[in-house]
């Protein structure tokens, strides 16, 4: 996936999951630090396209940071961090979906929506803090295409 494909929403929370795995010693970007990010920025509007889906806005936060720290740490390493296996599926799965639409630039709704039927932790974290699994992620699809 292209780096310049991302909107620039997009890129700032690439960045800020860096910073975040950074800050928490680990080797590499998951996908929870990406959500993590995401909810962190109140500009991004994640969560409230998640509220709408159904989730429980408010659990995701401890819920992530608590996955976070469960993460392998390095200590005495040189900060530099990359993308991990699984951020690197979710990317490609959100990359393909950007191509089904047609889109030019990929936005950060498209990784939500990559992250539906993720089987890690940023997958789970989101289902669980869904009221309704099933409901949630018909609702996010549903979001995500109303989303301009």
């Amino acid at each position: 996936m292209r780096f310049d494909k991302l909107t620039t929403k997009f890129q700032q929370a690439l960045a800020d999951a860096q910073s975040l795995a950074a800050r928490n010693d680990n080797q590499f970007i998951e996908p929870v630090h990406v959500l993590a990010a995401m909810l962190a920025d109140a500009d991004s509007g994640v969560g409230s396209l998640l509220a709408r889906a159904g989730v429980a806005v408010n659990r995701l936060g401890p819920a992530l940071e608590a996955e976070i720290r469960a993460l392998p740490q390095v200590q005495g390493g040189d900060d530099n961090v990359s993308i991990s296996r699984d951020l690197q599926t979710v990317l490609t799965r959100t990359d393909k979906e950007a191509g089904k639409r047609g889109d030019a630039y990929i936005p950060t709704e498209l990784f939500l929506l990559a992250l539906v039927d993720d089987k890690g932790p940023a997958g789970r974290v989101l289902a669980n803090a869904a009221c309704n699994a099933n409901r949630w992620r018909r609702l996010l699809r549903l979001c995500v295409v109303a989303v301009p």
